[in-house]
């Protein structure tokens, strides 16, 4: 191993909806975490290994920062506190069009004490782009000595050169991991996660807030992946809205969620999808932690 390799902990906070996901998925080229233009579609923290001669960076997606409202909301927050723990360099995203106060919000109660790059992000939806430098000088005046760069995730603007200014910052060391590792969690986790993106984009209101997936069946076969889930919910109301008449919209469900997962694991898959009404599980312990909220 080169004494100049280089690896850590590259952890990414911001508030719901700051694109964090995007950036994690951009920076592995996979497709690795769930997006959604709706609020706390990351409830888990989410390691993502980029690993590459000379260095290994271990990405880490959180839950948006938000006030807690249930356990729910309890257990995220709390793998917010778990990474910043073993941040090596921190990476605080927001959104650009956003005031700084927003921003010093999440920024102070965090209280780094590691290298800190701020991207300020969505400058595609910027209508004057005249005025990005003086909003990046307003940052760079009140975080002095943090980086300051104005991105667009969507768009790709600026994103190359985020990779070396996390390079410049990460500390030398071993890889913490085999190179061709790509995440700390396994495929039923993303399976998962791949389901709850779909009810995101099919479903509005309260429905993905009070839902959770559950996979109970991973098999294998020689020519197909079979896949059982259970989708959990609050309220019946909520699962016959799920389901939709006749079944219509859990079946889209269904087809989108499949391709997806064909996509993911580069083989056929059958998907039986299951609706289960779980009251209050989001005040649960018992099921949060059968659903994977430790």
């Amino acid at each position: 191993m080169s004494e100049s390799y280089k690896s850590g902990f590259v952890n990414i906070f911001g508030a719901p909806n700051a694109g964090k996901s995007t950036l994690l998925n951009l920076m592995l080229g996979e497709r690795l975490v769930a997006i959604s233009p709706k609020v706390q579609t990351t409830r888990h923290r989410i390691l993502g290994i980029l690993s590459e001669p000379g260095y290994q960076i271990v990405f880490s997606d959180t839950p948006g920062i938000i006030e807690p409202k249930y356990k729910l909301h309890q257990k995220m927050m709390m793998q917010v506190k778990s990474a910043l723990e073993d941040a090596d360099v921190a990476i605080l995203m927001h959104d650009i069009t956003r005031p700084i106060e927003e921003f010093d919000m999440i920024a102070a109660p965090l209280k780094l004490k590691v290298p800190a790059i701020i991207l300020l992000n969505k400058t595609d939806t910027v209508k004057d782009k005249s005025t990005i430098p003086a909003i990046v000088k307003q940052y760079e005046e009140q975080y002095k000595g943090w980086t300051v760069l104005p991105v667009s995730a969507k768009k790709q603007t600026n994103t190359d050169k985020i990779l070396p200014l996390v390079l410049q910052l990460l500390p030398e060391g071993m890889p913490f991991y085999p190179d061709d590792s790509i995440s700390d969690r396994n495929e039923r986790f993303f399976v998962a996660e791949m389901v709850r993106e779909q009810i995101y984009a099919l479903y509005d209101e309260e429905i993905p807030y009070h839902s959770a997936v559950l996979i109970q069946a991973f098999e294998e076969k020689t020519t197909l992946t079979v896949i059982k889930a259970d989708i959990i919910v609050s309220r019946e109301t909520q699962k016959m809205i799920l389901l939709g008449k006749g079944g219509s919209m859990i079946k889209q469900l269904g087809i989108n969620a499949r391709k997806a997962i064909e996509e993911f694991l580069q083989r056929k898959v059958h998907l039986e999808l299951f609706v289960k009404v779980r009251p209050k599980w989001r005040d649960n312990e018992n099921y949060l932690r059968e659903y994977g909220y430790n």
